[in-house]
């Protein structure tokens, strides 16, 4: 994918595609007004953590209805870059793209989940994952994103 041409279709991708994926997908979305295909798998499918979806509502994202997935049950699996935020699904990633044609960015995100003691306390580390995420979306697909974000 040449510099400064934005992907047709991005994949994220982490552990169980219940945290991390999601959040990234749904920034994504917003960022680029639908512009961009976006998805979103995991390495095993976990269920979706209400600490996730809590974090996006704070933001006006909904993510409630997301439903975790493993890689291998994309229906389509032709994506530009695909994106992975936790080592196993670098792995995955780069196994699974080793004869296509695609480009695969690791970028290191913690797993909130890993993170003890109260629900604001927990929910303090799902906001600085997502605040993350948005900062490093926002950098890399710049030209990309729409002028009212």
């Amino acid at each position: 994918m040449e510099q400064g041409t934005p992907p047709a279709a991005v994949l994220f991708a982490c552990t169980m595609n219940a945290v991390r994926s999601p959040m990234a997908a749904a920034l994504m979305r917003h960022l680029t007004s639908r512009r961009i295909h976006v998805e979103s798998a995991g390495v095993r499918a976990g269920e979706l953590d209400p600490l996730a979806v809590a974090a996006m509502e704070e933001i006006g994202l909904e993510i409630a209805e997301h439903r975790p997935r493993r890689f291998e049950d994309l229906e389509d699996g032709s994506f530009d870059l695909v994106i992975t935020l936790s080592p196993e699904a670098q792995h995955k990633a780069v196994e699974l793209t080793r004869t296509a044609d695609t480009e695969v960015e690791y970028w290191p995100t913690m797993d909130p989940t890993a993170v003890e003691g109260s629900r604001e306390q927990r929910l303090c580390a799902y906001r600085a994952v997502r605040d993350q995420l948005l900062e490093r979306l926002k950098r890399r697909f710049a030209a990309t994103t729409a002028a009212d974000t």
